[in-house]
């Protein structure tokens, strides 16, 4: 017997995503429902590469009762609204937005990194997903803190436009090409123009001048891996269309060598070495499009800290940051507690 899923946003990136995931990774669904706007109802998308064809449910009238799990991939407004009522009608909610991240009752999980925290969701019954660019950096982390505990982490986004959906990755393209054909550009979607350029600039400005962007990275980084662990974090937009960059740089308690992490990075769950200390021997986000796994290069010990390292990460922000660890999270939900499949 199989799980009774919803994908609720299922017309928008990571909603697609996290069908064609469901899909690749044969989770076991008797049943898979596509749940969106009423602007989207009636409209037809894909269950991955299968050629099965899912029309569109109003989100507004869903029933969530007998519903196992529900994948949410919609704003946090929404959320606050439809998420509460599916969890009531004892269906497993796990959202990806950044509503429910920080509060107590909810575990906020990545599976590499501390599956044990799942066993607390039944305080309300939903399961938050990280932020993109929290999600690979702490698979990248969890290795090299269990083995020589970190102390402090420095780290500068290269964060890709389909991260800000599918107006993000409209506005690359249009701007792009109105370059290139001698149009004006028009920024809309971020606050400056994106194509051939980088803006230092992810979310609002909070009030001591990091942005909330930053900010979800040093709260999550703490709920997930260990709060007495320091975060610092500058979040920049980049014109890339998919796959999320990170240049980390590590202080540990203890030694630790590069050859150490190395060596721990390649046997870790997630994680995907390529470090070659020759031309094209790392992995860029061109690379990353598409696959599973958190990539780490050019790991090496930084000279000017005791007991440092620092790594360039790399990962496809709408798998492993989104759709992919909502599904994992589905996997080990079931694996520990439904037990269906």
């Amino acid at each position: 017997m199989g799980y009774r899923v919803a994908v609720v946003g299922a017309t928008g990136n990571v909603g697609r995503e996290m069908l064609a995931i469901l899909a690749e990774r044969e989770f076991p669904m008797d049943e898979v429902a596509a749940v969106a706007s009423s602007r989207s109802v009636g409209s037809e998308v894909e269950l991955g590469d299968t050629g099965k064809m899912l029309k569109c449910q109003n989100l507004e009238h869903f029933d969530f009762a007998g519903w196992d799990i529900a994948l949410f991939a919609v704003g946090s407004e929404a959320t606050k609204i439809y998420a509460p009522k599916a969890a009531a009608a004892g269906c497993v909610v796990i959202d990806n937005s950044s509503l429910y991240r920080m509060d107590p009752d909810v575990p906020l999980i990545v599976p590499e990194v501390n599956p044990d925290a799942i066993d607390d969701y039944t305080k309300k019954n939903i399961i938050a997903n990280p932020n993109c660019s929290t999600a690979q950096m702490v698979v990248a982390l969890k290795p090299l803190h269990d083995a020589a505990t970190i102390k402090r982490v420095v780290v500068s986004t290269y964060q890709s436009v389909s991260g800000a959906g599918k107006a993000g990755m409209d506005e690359l393209f249009e701007q792009s090409r109105a370059i290139f054909v001698g149009d004006p550009v028009e920024p809309k979607k971020f606050t400056k123009q994106i194509a051939f350029n980088v803006i230092p600039h992810i979310d609002t400005f909070l009030d001591d001048g990091f942005t909330k962007e930053e900010w979800k990275m040093v709260v999550e980084t703490k709920k997930i891996l260990d709060p007495k662990v320091k975060v610092q974090a500058t979040c920049v937009r980049v014109p890339v269309f998919v796959g999320h960059s990170e240049a980390i740089s590590i202080e540990f308690e203890n030694e630790i060598s590069a050859k150490q992490a190395q060596d721990l990075l390649r046997e870790a769950p997630g994680i995907m070495l390529i470090d070659k200390r020759e031309d094209g021997g790392y992995v860029t986000p061109v690379e990353c499009a598409g696959d599973y796994a958190t990539f780490v290069s050019r790991v090496r010990e930084d000279p000017t800290v005791d007991n440092g390292l620092v790594l360039w990460c790399v990962s496809d922000n709408l798998r492993k940051g989104a759709a992919l660890n909502a599904v994992q999270i589905a996997e080990l939900l079931g694996r520990r507690h439904l037990k269906k499949g």
